[in-house]
């Protein structure tokens, strides 16, 4: 059911989330790193400012095949301008991101809210450090109860031991294969 009511909410959700970013201090996107940057839905409109601008070569997108049809470049598109497309379908509202391996990457889904922002929060620090992080850059940043469940399993995972209160935790601690050989560039 979750699925049905996203796709039913996406058209509005989407002229929310553009309505805002005219109206308000929103912006599209925003950088969290030199290498990383956490948006919105990118609209084709936006691929020369993202590819000579902001010089992305990666692009993760959370969003289902509907949601970037008929408003965002298709794998084959960004191709054309050198940037690889990773798609890792999440059902948006209710939907918890999985991880896979890319190299520079701009990180979105529709409103870069929730689905983007967990992957990006992965990337970060320790969960509730990377949450506080990623909302003083993206300030209507959602992570969800169950996404926050999500970041701190991956979290225990991969880091070697407790934190305590004098542990200082820096990136890229949780995903070097996924930044591989982008922070010396």
């Amino acid at each position: 059911i979750s699925s049905v009511l996203a796709r039913i909410l996406f058209c509005p959700t989407l002229a929310y989330n553009v309505v805002m970013e005219k109206i308000s201090s929103r912006d599209w996107y925003n950088r969290v790193d030199p290498t990383v940057i956490l948006g919105a839905l990118h609209f084709r409109s936006m691929t020369e400012e993202l590819v000579q601008s902001e010089k992305v070569r990666g692009v993760i997108t959370m969003n289902e095949e509907y949601e970037t049809k008929y408003f965002c470049n298709s794998a084959e598109d960004w191709q054309a301008v050198g940037v690889d497309l990773l798609r890792l379908s999440t059902v948006d509202l209710t939907g918890i991101p999985s991880l896979e391996h890319i190299h520079k990457v701009y990180i979105h889904c529709k409103a870069g809210r929730s689905r983007s922002a967990t992957i990006a929060a992965l990337h970060c620090w320790s969960p509730e450090e990377a949450c506080k992080m990623l909302a003083s850059v993206w300030p209507h940043v959602l992570i969800r109860s169950a996404q926050l469940e999500i970041l701190q399993e991956y979290f225990k995972q991969v880091w070697p031991g407790p934190l305590s209160s004098n542990t200082v935790v820096t990136p890229p601690f949780i995903l070097p294969e996924l930044l591989r050989g982008t922070r010396d560039q």
